[in-house]
């Protein structure tokens, strides 16, 4: 991949100083700005690679700060998730949903983001495994992985759920496979209903418990759940067509995306940020967003999560503890409807690189690129050795993907 012409921390570099100055910044905030901008510079350390031949290559690499919110510091993370993800495929079809969360809640998001996240997961998970076990058309025990969102393509608040479901479950005795029978999975007017319920349910306990603060007499909080109630929480899905490989290749798009990648950036002159967004008015084009740099940091700041927060949860069938039982059981039943090549084992080593894998070798099985060869000579060996400070100034360095 080539280097993208401006990058966050260049932003970062240039106007972080005077906005960390002006604004209050949270420790997660403060921590994920010093990251970025110190990402693959020499600040960070680096190692220095030779060819073993003497062909006289050389090359400087800088280290990674492993910020989950870096633009620059995901590509791996996503690679070995997919990977994972792969050796627990089911041969089935998959829906893709996606639960936002009220404009109207937004502002509690900003101030309790952990607790109003965690509801947000609680409720659609609950609302969806209930309506598949109690629906008449499906009545069965449905998987699931749900990612979190926080923005949308103008670096807006807007929080949202994406979910990769089954298109069908274990039936509730766990002897039989039960394939969705229509091209909705659930009714998604009853799905939006439940989590309504479930949230409103789970905040006014919170409230209750004294989680909540600033919200005056009580009166106040109930007539902002009674406003609530009226709204219609906004629940999309749609099957994911391509087969279960291609939902969740379409899935890990979100699984280890930050508010905006380096790509998008298009320019910063006179204190002002431009980047690409998508014309949702002309599918397939792109517009031009300009913001001032202190909004666009501000933006971005928005989107740095909670420290320690999960931001992609497993259900169901999906779920840790069902790993190794009621998963390799659906496994099993399918395989028996859908015998052929969807039905072979999902974990061989050389499709599925594992975590212990280096990034190396993960990127030779998933490109062929070997990076321990000498892309000069190609006969040599690369030999690798940390950065002491003094070999930086014999040659420029490069961008490295480590």
């Amino acid at each position: 991949m080539s280097r993208p012409a401006l990058e966050v921390a260049q932003i970062f570099r240039r106007h972080g100083p005077e906005y960390r100055k002006n604004h209050r910044l949270s420790r997660p905030q403060r921590q994920a700005m010093r990251d970025i901008e110190q990402c693959r510079t020499a600040r960070l350390g680096g190692h220095l690679d030779v060819c073993s031949q003497g062909c006289g290559y050389l090359a400087i690499s800088y280290n990674s700060c492993r910020n989950r919110h870096c633009p620059k510091c995901q590509s791996l993370k996503q690679a070995r998730w997919l990977a994972a993800r792969r050796e627990r495929l089911l041969p089935t079809r998959y829906f893709h949903l996606v639960v936002t969360l009220p404009h109207d809640l937004q502002p509690l998001a900003r101030i309790h983001p952990e607790l109003v996240y965690n509801l947000l997961f609680e409720a659609a998970s609950r609302a969806l495994l209930q309506l598949a076990r109690d629906y008449e058309r499906l009545q069965a025990q449905i998987g699931f992985t749900a990612v979190l969102h926080t923005w949308d393509q103008d670096l807006n608040w807007h929080p949202h759920l994406h979910l990769v479901v089954t298109g069908g479950g274990l039936s509730l005795d766990g002897d039989r496979w039960i394939a969705a029978r229509n091209s909705y999975l659930i009714p998604v007017k009853a799905l939006s209903k439940i989590i309504r319920g479930n949230f409103l349910e789970a905040l006014k306990k919170a409230w209750q418990e004294g989680k909540l603060q600033g919200w005056g007499p009580p009166a106040q909080f109930h007539g902002f759940l009674r406003k609530l109630r009226r709204k219609k929480w906004v629940v999309y899905a749609k099957e994911a067509f391509g087969g279960s490989h291609q939902a969740f290749h379409y899935l890990s798009r979100y699984t280890h995306r930050v508010a905006i990648s380096n790509q998008r950036l298009v320019s910063l002159a006179a204190g002002k940020v431009s980047f690409q967004a998508r014309d949702n008015h002309r599918p397939g084009h792109k517009r031009l967003v300009t913001l001032t740099a202190p909004e666009f940091i501000r933006r971005f700041l928005w989107h740095v999560l909670p420290p320690r927060f999960v931001k992609i949860r497993h259900y169901g069938l999906m779920a840790p503890r069902n790993a190794k039982t009621k998963l390799e059981k659906a496994r099993a039943l399918l395989s028996l409807q859908t015998p052929g090549p969807m039905s072979e084992p999902q974990n061989r080593e050389h499709d599925t690189p594992s975590d212990t894998n280096t990034w190396q070798d993960l990127l030779r099985a998933l490109t062929g690129v070997d990076l321990t060869v000498c892309p000069n000579c190609g006969q040599g060996r690369i030999i690798r050795t940390r950065l002491t400070g003094h070999e930086t100034v014999l040659a420029p360095p490069i961008w490295d993907s480590s």
